[in-house]
């Protein structure tokens, strides 16, 4: 049977593979999934939009209430002004993505993103019929301006993500404002990659969209209030991007679910002390898990953000580590420049992250 050849030039994430692969005794540290139960009151507000028949389609850019709780949102924790009508709700920032790309990216357009990056970056791109365009990191995982902007000269678009997925770096200000401002001067689409702006730890988180107005903001519910399987982010920008984004939107998906709309809007103008907790006990899951692995003799540099730790290892020894029952994810798995590392999640219980490193241990 003959297929696109869009689709049969890519291959399925090795971190689903790893994933799906994952025996019953496993120690699973390669899903980027928190292990927190939605809050309850984000499940009771889900409960009670069934329980008032709310579970036909919506507008297509979402309900206007969790539209309004969204532009008030990042007006409030972001600095940026987007108006109700300017943010699409979308099936988590996965969605988000895809209609950024199906939007702005025209047959050869090349896209950059960092490498090691987040996996569906790369191949997002040419699913739009993008050239992925990786530029490498520097030595200390940050992202390399003098290469990005090298890089830039002729592309269409660049995705950037702080707090970075597999790395945890969180980039600064400078570096933020000299992407976007450099990208405009290009005529480069930034679409800025967001998920996981409130797990940081001692360093500050920076939007893109603050300096200028070509950037997308792409966010979502899920890692923030331990909501992923309810599929649930949100796309914003220029009235003039959303207008291009909804066509792609309502013919891929029409809406997002109502039920986890309702849920959503529960998150967003609800108790925000689950957030921090959170984010309380993934900082002291990292300090364990960097703690015991920098005991074992691996030098690599604390993360201020997200819930990884990118560890210099080599393939052997990953492949031992798998082998004893914890799933790490291998680091070309994002990217050519991630060979000789390893990607391990501290989105698990903190017993769990003992047991995975008394089995590390035995391996020395």
């Amino acid at each position: 049977m003959q297929f696109a050849e869009r689709v049969q030039n890519l291959e399925i994430s090795g971190i689903r593979k790893l994933f799906e692969a994952a025996g019953p005794d496993s120690i699973n540290l390669g899903l980027g999934q928190p292990d927190f139960d939605t809050p309850a009151h984000i499940k009771e507000g889900a409960i009670q939009a069934i329980q008032e028949g709310k579970t036909g389609y919506t507008p297509n850019l979402g309900i206007p209430e969790l539209r309004d709780a969204l532009s008030r949102k990042f007006d409030r924790e972001n600095g940026l002004r987007y108006a109700p009508s300017e943010i699409i709700v979308t099936a988590g920032a996965s969605e988000a993505l895809h209609i950024a790309m199906q939007a702005i990216i025209n047959p050869g357009d090349r896209v950059l993103f960092s490498d090691p990056g987040f996996v569906s970056y790369g191949a997002l791109a040419e699913l739009a019929g993008g050239v992925p365009s990786p530029v490498p990191l520097d030595d200390h995982l940050h992202i390399d301006l003098d290469a990005t902007f090298e890089a830039m000269d002729g592309a269409r678009a660049m995705v950037l993500n702080s707090p970075a997925n597999p790395t945890g770096v969180v980039e600064p200000e400078e570096t933020i404002r000299g992407i976007v401002e450099y990208a405009d001067d290009q005529g480069v689409i930034v679409i800025s990659d967001e998920v996981y702006e409130h797990f940081i730890y001692g360093a500050t988180h920076y939007s893109a969209g603050r300096y200028g107005a070509n950037v997308i903001t792409i966010n979502a519910a899920s890692k923030t209030y331990a909501m992923t399987g309810w599929r649930i982010g949100s796309l914003a920008a220029t009235q003039e991007i959303i207008d291009e984004c909804l066509k792609v939107h309502q013919y891929i998906l029409a809406c997002a679910t109502s039920i986890s709309q309702y849920a959503a809007l529960c998150a967003y103008t609800g108790d925000q002390s689950v957030v921090t907790g959170m984010r309380d006990e993934y900082h002291a899951r990292r300090d364990l898990l960097a703690g015991g692995l920098q005991e074992m003799g691996f030098d690599f540099p604390l993360p201020e953000g997200a819930f990884y730790l990118f560890v210099p290892m080599d393939q052997d020894f990953i492949e031992a580590i798998i082998s004893s029952g914890v799933i790490i994810v291998p680091g070309p798995a994002f990217g050519d420049k991630g060979r000789g590392y390893a990607r391990f999640s501290y989105a698990a219980s903190r017993d769990m992250l003992h047991e995975a490193l008394n089995r590390i241990e035995q391996l020395l």
